[in-house]
């Protein structure tokens, strides 16, 4: 924001149409953003929806689109818009007197641009470019500037660019070094890479200032699933908005561990299914054919865990199914791993998984593989009945009352086995329509769902539970060692050619085949460094839902660990101690997304809006509606009687931020340093030239990025393959399932 003095002078200078600036102007929340349908912009476009920030897109492409001009841009004293973004300096679709009002604009109030990609040149302060080329593998630096200047300061000091195919140019940019600054500019560095072949960084991202003006250079491509642009994009938002945005953004990871209690049946390596499953049948006496050979944690396994989660600072959800506890004693007089739960029972989150984790759709019909649901004589489906479901809930409330579990507060959550009750594909269409009438006997608000089948959270008929969809990864109910996860695997995902079971080949639009991983090493080597790379990419896409793995994870070579530490070694290695992965239960973690949802669609209705005046900000919305703000630390209430006086400091501090989801209107005031001019100088320079800016490349994998692995979970009743497309790493992340 200006000051007086530089408002004066700025509008002295400036044309007619912006010479009403006042020394505070009103300035709208909002960002414009400029597109030409290139990868960056789309990104950038991308985050900021994710983040909840209010955007007006111009797409350059619509020969409809309205002109960048002083009426569009600004009103009497007022900015509509906080920030720019623009493809590059001085994109092609837009005309010199486009160009002009922008920077006419951007000077006279002070507006951040973002110059999504460039080719480096003197217009942006840079020299031309020592290297251009792929930067697959690249380790980039960010700056002491980047971690001070309001960019990056979430960050530890190094970004790992993707390199996922040795044979795809990936990633692609430019390495250059600023150019001697002409008078009234400045160029500061704040990502940089190793020039190849010296000992000069050369510039990745940094700020260009020319006059009142400021621009967030950058000079490599991306999208926005790549994991070099995940990591930096919340900085981008952080800088053009001068941390001051409607909008908030948080790193969610939360494990839950379903099936506590229970034994899970365990891949068999020669038959290739699972003993006890529907497709694959326990012989009967006399009959040769695969055993059942179920595993269940032990007394070992629970000190392991209450131990791991001490020394990595990390909470699992603990989903338990009383009856399995039950079944252990009746069998053998007393439940040791029970006895030795209860003794760390207050260190878990215990979540309700159903007492005896029966399946509570559709009466299933499993003499045929795939199963069917069982109709009767006039052709309905039969389902389980309200009174059968209430009892698996309330069975397991009253078991665990019974058994001392202090951790077990929340009875509003539960997650069914295999989330059964809700539809299932293609088998069972619809609801059990007995579900939502015994959640609501129960007190049931959240339930969870399968995020690869049903991604958007949704209200249950007949009920006012909402779905928390959850994550799977490819470590899977039915496997305790690395040799059965790795064989399994290879059968889910290899063609027949390769002894695999052919899904891949059948399925090539949702799964894609690989060849057969290392019997010894592709746990280590394949399969926790993809789901490592698909996890993080969930944790830097604001995305709240849970990820789940199973009992028998934590057993045998207890599996679990090694995926999961990987994510929090990879995400603490990269991201400072003052933006720590945000965990959740179950109910916090869907009303983050009824949150989202609510702020989305009130953003579509028009019903909230906010800007900043004389170093205030004031949200307008309804009251009920969960509006999110981000705002600089030091931000305070505006006290009693909005005078200021008895101010309170507000929001949570998070990434040198601090932000909260605000029920309805406020009224904040800013720090004397977010008020501040965003430079010192007092002229507004106009662009050396208005022609189109020098065209950086862009490689095809850059553009066309297929959408990422869902992983493939196998169920107690048959393989279900999900929508989304799974196997082989993908050159992208996995999109945000909002």
């Amino acid at each position: 924001m200006v000051t007086a003095a530089t408002a004066a002078v700025v509008a002295a200078s400036a044309p007619a149409a912006f010479a009403a600036t006042a020394a505070s102007p009103k300035i709208d929340l909002k960002v414009l953003v400029v597109t030409d349908g290139g990868p960056a912009v789309s990104a950038i476009s991308q985050q900021l929806s994710l983040e909840g920030v209010p955007q007006t897109i111009v797409d350059l492409n619509n020969a409809s689109r309205p002109q960048l001009t002083a009426a569009f841009l600004s009103g009497t004293a007022e900015a509509k818009f906080q920030s720019v973004v623009l493809p590059n300096q001085a994109p092609a679709g837009l005309s010199a007197a486009e160009l002009t009002a922008l920077t006419t604009y951007e000077s006279s109030y002070g507006i951040r641009q973002v110059d999504a990609y460039v080719y480096p040149t003197a217009a942006v302060g840079l020299n031309a470019p020592s290297y251009s080329g792929q930067l697959d593998g690249v380790t980039a630096s960010v700056t002491a500037a980047g971690k001070a200047t309001g960019a990056f300061p979430y960050l530890s000091g190094s970004v790992k660019f993707e390199d996922r195919s040795p044979a795809v140019a990936e990633s692609y940019g430019y390495l250059s070094t600023p150019a001697t600054p002409a008078t009234g500019t400045s160029f500061t560095p704040l990502v940089t890479a190793p020039i190849a072949g010296s000992s000069t960084a050369g510039v990745l991202s940094g700020v260009y200032t020319s006059g009142t003006r400021s621009e967030l250079v950058n000079t490599f491509v991306y999208n926005a699933n790549q994991h070099q642009f995940q990591a930096l994009a919340h900085g981008m938002v952080t800088w053009m908005t001068k941390g001051v945005h409607l909008g908030l953004n948080r790193n969610y990871f939360n494990v839950d561990i379903d099936d506590v209690f229970l034994a899970d049946d365990q891949w068999n390596t020669e038959a290739k299914c699972t003993p006890g499953d529907v497709d694959c049948p326990i012989p009967t006496p006399g009959q040769n054919g695969p055993a059942a050979n179920p595993v269940r944690m032990t007394p070992a396994d629970v000190d392991y865990l209450a131990n791991w989660q001490k020394q990595n600072n990390f909470k699992f959800e603990m989903l338990f199914n009383g009856g399995g506890s039950a079944d252990v004693i009746a069998d053998s007089g007393s439940d040791p791993t029970l006895t030795q739960f209860k003794k760390y029972a207050n260190q878990f989150h215990w979540v309700n998984h159903t007492y005896t984790h029966e399946f509570l759709g559709c009466t299933q019909n499993v003499t045929v593989v795939p199963w069917q649901c069982t109709v009767d004589a006039s052709g309905n489906t039969v389902y389980m009945s309200q009174a059968d479901i209430s009892s698996q809930i309330s069975q397991n409330n009253t078991w665990a009352q019974q058994n001392g579990f202090s951790g077990y507060q929340d009875r509003s959550e539960l997650v069914t086995g295999e989330h059964s009750g809700l539809f299932v594909l293609p088998q069972q269409p619809n609801d059990n329509p007995n579900l939502a009438p015994a959640l609501k006997a129960n007190g049931i608000k959240w339930a969870g769902a399968d995020a690869s089948r049903q991604p958007v959270q949704r209200q249950l008929t007949g009920s006012s539970a909402l779905t928390v969809p959850r994550h799977p990864v490819d470590v899977y109910y039915n496997v305790s060692t690395a040799a059965q996860e790795i064989d399994e695997y290879n059968w889910l995902y290899t063609s027949r050619a390769d002894g695999g079971s052919g899904i891949c080949t059948d399925n090539p639009a949702t799964t894609t085949c690989i060849a057969p991983l290392n019997a010894t090493t592709g746990f280590t080597d394949y399969i926790v460094p993809l789901n490592t790379q698909i996890v993080v990419g969930h944790l830097l896409g604001n995305d709240a839902d849970p990820h789940y793995m199973h009992q028998s994870n934590l057993a045998g070579d207890r599996l679990a660990y090694s995926l999961v530490g990987s994510v929090l070694a990879a995400y603490r290695g990269e991201f400072a101690a003052n933006t720590p992965v945000v965990q959740q239960n179950l109910a916090a973690a869907g009303q983050t997304m009824a949150n989202q949802a609510a702020w989305q669609k009130a953003l579509l209705g028009g019903t909230a809006s906010a800007y900043t005046l004389n170093g205030r900000v004031y949200v307008s919305a309804p009251s009920g509606l969960q509006v999110p703000i981000t705002v600089p630390d030091g931000t305070t209430d505006c006290g009693l009687l909005c005078t200021g006086i008895l101010a309170q400091p507000y929001g949570t501090a998070y990434s040198a931020e601090k932000s909260r989801w605000q029920n309805g209107s406020v009224t904040l005031i800013l720090p004397k340093s977010a008020t501040t001019a965003s430079t010192t100088s007092t002229t507004a320079t106009l662009p050396s030239t208005t022609s189109a800016a020098p065209k950086a490349y862009v490689p095809p994998a850059v553009v066309t990025t297929p959408e990422q692995a869902t992983p493939l979970q196998p169920t107690k009743r048959g393989l279900s393959v999900p929508t989304a497309k799974s196997g082989k790493p993908q050159l992208t992340l996995p999109k945000h399932h909002r």
